[in-house]
């Protein structure tokens, strides 16, 4: 596994419970790569049990990553277990809800 993963995976693992973060904060914390490589990268996460990969969504707060869980509504049944309120997969107050990378430097 890569660095790179590894990074990504370290930063999913610091968002806070009820809370979420995009592919792209992740990616602009670690000044490497794009959106994408999150992606990516937390697409090959589901094989390790500390990664809370369900609390990262696109940059419209949309599940976009939802197809790459066990069932399509794994992710959301996720996050509403984490209070996450979620209608037509989509975070419903997501700029509240949104954490940046950059939180863990203050």
């Amino acid at each position: 596994m890569s660095n790179y993963y590894e990074q990504v995976f370290d930063v999913t693992r610091c968002i806070p419970f009820g809370r979420v973060s995009t592919y792209g904060a992740i990616a602009d914390y670690l000044a490497l790569g794009s959106a994408r490589m999150v992606g990516w990268a937390l697409n090959n996460s589901f094989s390790i049990d500390d990664i809370p990969a369900h609390r990262v969504v696109n940059r419209k707060g949309e599940l976009s990553g939802r197809v790459h869980f066990a069932t399509p509504t794994m992710m959301q049944e996720l996050l509403e277990q984490e209070g996450v309120e979620i209608e037509d997969n989509k975070v419903v107050a997501f700029k509240r809800l949104f954490w940046h990378p950059a939180e863990m430097d203050e």
